[in-house]
């Protein structure tokens, strides 16, 4: 039976055996070199207060701030098999055990339903410390069983994509997770029921060729890393000094590619907003202008 799970009243609370993509320790230095308490950290949704910088968080603490009181995990016990016996400096399935054994996880990718400011919403949402967030089967099969259940219900559905690409070790059962997942979503569609696609750091490889750009709606954290390539497989290839910023979250929204930057405190607000907007509700009122 599925469990539900409660969050507690005040504030992220988050035990430490949780914190999978959170740093650990008493203080945290961002990479502009400011510290902060991990305490404050955690206060701030994981926001360092002097520089802004948005520090890599994993799905657990995304459904707290989304969520309301509680969720239901949905396909939490679906795990990868390994049918092309992959072997390269590593067996995959060695490789399974230990990121299993190091998240607490099953696979990169858990997907919950809940009420988020009194919406049923479905929510998926990746997680990089499993295998750097790879899409691999359990992923694609995992995310296409959600936007099933957000159909069936007439749920809005939310992306939270943080991914290297597609899982090498399962070949082209990995890129066909970027053909089934858009389907879905085009299914969704023509049901007209609103998908909201978040792009978190970083967001690359088949994910960004697929559902993470097929957004009614494509939002980003401020300055999360998108791209296809990263950027200095980019250098290499092209040869060329690419532009300052290049693929960050504030770059692609400056070439069209993004409609919003989404600050992590206003998270909750603005996705709820831009449901209403796309539903046609009444707009709720939001202590800040939409950007």
């Amino acid at each position: 039976m599925t469990a539900w799970f409660k969050r507690k009243e005040k504030g992220i609370q988050t035990s430490t055996e949780e914190k999978k993509d959170t740093p650990k320790g008493l203080w945290y230095k961002s990479p502009t070199g400011k510290i902060v308490e991990s305490e404050d950290l955690a206060k701030n949704f994981y926001v360092s207060p002097e520089d802004d910088y948005h520090v890599r968080i994993g799905s657990n603490e995304y459904f707290e701030i989304l969520f309301d009181a509680k969720y239901k995990e949905l396909d939490e016990k679906l795990t990868a098999k390994d049918p092309l016996k992959f072997e390269d400096t590593k067996k995959y399935t060695d490789r399974l055990k230990a990121a299993k054994a190091k998240t607490g996880l099953n696979d990169a990718v858990r997907t919950a339903v809940g009420k988020s400011m009194g919406k049923d919403l479905v929510i998926a949402c990746m997680d990089f410390s499993f295998i750097g967030g790879s899409m691999g089967s359990v992923v694609g099969e995992k995310i296409a069983r959600a936007i099933d259940y957000a159909k069936r219900r007439k749920l809005p559905f939310l992306m939270i994509s943080k991914s290297g690409g597609a899982r090498m070790m399962e070949a082209a059962q990995s890129l066909m997770q970027m053909a089934k997942t858009s389907a879905k979503l085009a299914q969704l569609a023509e049901a007209r029921i609103p998908y909201i696609s978040l792009c978190t750091d970083p967001t690359t490889g088949g994910t960004t060729a697929s559902y993470a750009m097929l957004g009614d709606i494509n939002i980003s954290e401020p300055g999360a890393l998108i791209g296809f390539a990263g950027p200095r497989i980019v250098k290499d290839t092209t040869g060329k000094e690419l532009p300052e910023g290049f693929q960050t979250a504030e770059f692609v929204k400056e070439h069209g590619f993004l409609d919003f930057i989404v600050h992590r405190r206003d998270l909750k607000k603005k996705v709820n907003l831009y449901i209403d907007l796309i539903t046609n509700q009444p707009v709720r009122r939001v202590e800040e202008p939409v950007e």
